[in-house]
C-alpha cells in the first residue's frame, strides 16, 4: 500500500475497511484505490494539494482552502478515513466532526465567531465585499448566535425545572434529544 502502483492485498483491504469503520465494502475500497492512484501522478503514495485541487469538483468548492488543510499529503488508508465522513453509511456524529474541523480554521479546538465568519468569507468570495458582508451577513450570524444561546438556555431551564420536580409525571414538560 505504500507506493501507488502497488497492488491492494487483501490485508491491506481488510486494514483499510478497520480504519473507516467498515463504512465502504471491500468493492469499494479497491475502486477508491484505483482513483487514488490516478490522483498520485509521482506515484508517492500519498496525494498532494496540487493532485486533490486537479479534481474539478473540489476545486471548485468555495472552502477548498481549508480542505486542502486536511487532506494534503493523505496516503491512501487516511484518503479514504476522510471520504467516509461523505458516506450516506456515516454517522451524524462523524460527518459533524468533519465540519467541525471545517469550520475550526485555527485548530484550536473551538469554532469561534471570528472562525464561522472566515467560514461566510470563504463561501461568499469575490461576490461580496466586506463591506456588504458586514451589512447583509453579519446581522444574520448575530440573530443565529442569539438564537442557538436561547435555546440551549431553554434547555437548561427546562432540566433544571425537571430536577426540581419531585413528580416528573406532572411537570408537563419533555426534553427531548
Amino acid at each position: 500500500m505504500g507506493s501507488a502502483s502497488s497492488m491492494l492485498t487483501q490485508y491491506d483491504i481488510e486494514e483499510v475497511q478497520e480504519h473507516c469503520h467498515k463504512l465502504f465494502s471491500q468493492q469499494e475500497i479497491v475502486s477508491l484505490y484505483q482513483r487514488f492512484c490516478q490522483l498520485d501522478r509521482n506515484a508517492k503514495g500519498f496525494i498532494s494539494a496540487d493532485e486533490f485541487l486537479s479534481v474539478p469538483e473540489f476545486a471548485m468548492n468555495p472552502l477548498s482552502q481549508r480542505l486542502l488543510k486536511m487532506v494534503d499529503g493523505l496516503n491512501f488508508k487516511d484518503f479514504v478515513a476522510f471520504l467516509s465522513a461523505f458516506s450516506s453509511k456515516a454517522t451524524a456524529e462523524q460527518k459533524i466532526a468533519l465540519i467541525f474541523k471545517v469550520y475550526d480554521s485555527d485548530g484550536n479546538g473551538k469554532v469561534s465567531f471570528n472562525d464561522i465568519l472566515n467560514v461566510l468569507r470563504d463561501l461568499s468570495g469575490s461576490f461580496m465585499s466586506d463591506e456588504q458582508r458586514e451589512v447583509r451577513l453579519l446581522p444574520v450570524l448575530y440573530n443565529l448566535i442569539l438564537s442557538c444561546y436561547f435555546e440551549l438556555a431553554g434547555i437548561f431551564a427546562i432540566s433544571y425545572i425537571g430536577i426540581l420536580s419531585d413528580d416528573h409525571s406532572h411537570s408537563g414538560l419533555k426534553l427531548e434529544p
